[in-house]
């Protein structure tokens, strides 16, 4: 699994968003009076494009599974959330070989906000998760991962799997790992995107922590993770678990 670069970067996404039969609307615009001459369409870069964009459009129509029920994205927990923890829990345990306590997806980075159950293609999952995102492994201490999961519960809750937590006043409370109350002296093995290890989402405990990385994309992740309910000749089946609940 690697990323794309240079000039097959730019064609992919240029051509993903010619393909893209998302419309999007502005809600409010804004202008300084600049005049626009020319508007039409550079016909020699169209047909540059065309092979790239034929290309691009087989492939994000390609079906990759099935989902057995609609699922949205919802706080403190809803369907998509939980399938995406799922399926970086799952991949990222066959790859780096190893058990992995609890996986986490940072809320905002899911792009999409519902899936209809059917067919899903590999086009819906770039729309879930257009960014190049990688999944990394930490070994968190258990005092550690009550600030990550106070901060989670904070921002009103995150996608997670492989635990539970209640969020009561804007802290994580009756923390389960793995069925087991959380003990701050113990070391746990987490998974999360890059961009979080790395503090972002304001996630700045977990960025001194040493990091595990094989270079694996949280997108490639969702995709291999529904193509091996395909191949069991099943859909994907989400269920609400309670990961994460308001006490309020």
């Amino acid at each position: 699994m690697r990323r794309i670069t240079g000039l097959v970067s730019f064609l992919l996404l240029i051509c993903f968003l010619i393909a893209c039969s998302t419309a999007y609307k502005a809600a409010a615009v804004q202008y300084k009076g600049y005049s626009v001459t020319n508007t039409s369409k550079d016909s020699s870069f169209i047909t540059f494009l065309q092979p790239y964009t034929d290309s691009v459009n087989k492939s994000m129509s390609t079906v990759v599974g099935k989902l057995a029920v609609d699922m949205d994205k919802r706080q403190p927990e809803g369907l998509l959330g939980d399938f995406m923890a799922d399926a970086m829990l799952s991949v990222a345990e066959k790859y780096y070989e190893t058990k992995i306590d609890a996986a986490f997806v940072n809320y905002g980075g899911i792009r999409i906000p519902y899936v209809k159950a059917g067919n899903l293609t590999r086009g819906q999952i770039f729309e879930m998760m257009p960014f190049d995102n990688i999944i990394i492994l930490q070994k968190v201490k258990g005092a550690v991962l009550k600030q990550f999961l106070d901060h989670i519960a904070g921002r009103g809750g995150w996608p997670l799997s492989g635990m539970s937590m209640v969020i009561k006043k804007g802290k994580a409370e009756n923390i389960l790992i793995g069925g087991k109350t959380l003990d701050l002296s113990a070391t746990y093995t987490i998974a999360n995107s890059d961009y979080v290890a790395n503090g972002g989402d304001n996630s700045e405990m977990l960025k001194a922590i040493p990091q595990m990385n094989k270079g694996i994309l949280l997108r490639d992740a969702l995709i291999e993770y529904v193509q091996e309910f395909s191949k069991q000749g099943k859909p994907v089946t989400v269920t609400v678990l309670n990961r994460v609940t308001n006490a309020e």
